[in-house]
């Protein structure tokens, strides 16, 4: 099984992360920001994920420790997951519409962080939820999983709909990213030997 169970104590935020790569979509999310539970909510079910988010954080400021926070320990809860990499796919990419919105995810699990964010929002804020929190969440993610991740919305009238469609792309990207390959026979995917 690859499962990893992982725990970020700080002054600012309490998180402990479950996740079970091979599941069946299920989520148990309290991050005290609700639309960030709504989006942890697609990347379980569509990337068919077991995820499992307690976090505690210091809202009361505002929500930016919690998102950036929860991000950091999901790569890190990624990373322990995949163990040494050996027959996964590697690579993953999305497009996903909702509506009017497109947006586009491709994901190397490369051993290299790099982030490329090419998404303008049609608003500040969804709801209560601040959208340049997006970009501190994915950011967090791939220097703690050691990820190369291009983002990119395509088309999007509403806020909503964009940010949704590329958490929805970036959780079927990482479904693709992190299947075994049969045929691969347990081979690490990389001329390198090194991911």
């Amino acid at each position: 099984m690859r499962t990893a169970t992982v725990i970020r104590n700080t002054a600012e935020t309490q998180i402990e992360i479950t996740i079970n790569l091979d599941g069946n979509g299920k989520s148990k999310l309290n991050t005290g920001v609700p639309f960030l539970d709504h989006m942890l909510d697609q990347i379980a079910r569509h990337g068919l994920f077991d995820l499992d988010i307690q976090a505690k954080g210091d809202t009361y400021i505002d929500d930016h420790h919690t998102v950036e926070d929860v991000g950091i320990t999901l790569g890190q809860a990624f990373s322990q997951a995949l163990g040494s990499k050996k027959g996964i796919m590697r690579y993953g990419h999305s497009y996903i519409p909702l509506d009017e919105a497109l947006s586009r995810v491709v994901l190397d699990l490369s051993g290299r962080p790099l982030l490329q964010f090419d998404v303008n929002f049609t608003r500040a804020r969804i709801g209560n939820f601040d959208v340049d929190l997006t970009i501190e969440f994915f950011r967090g993610f791939v220097n703690h999983a050691l990820a190369t991740l291009h983002i990119d919305n395509l088309k999007g009238i509403n806020a909503h709909h964009q940010c949704e469609t590329i958490f929805k792309a970036f959780g079927k990207a990482l479904r693709m990213a992190t299947t075994i390959d049969k045929r691969a026979n347990n081979i690490l995917p990389s001329t390198k030997e090194l991911l």
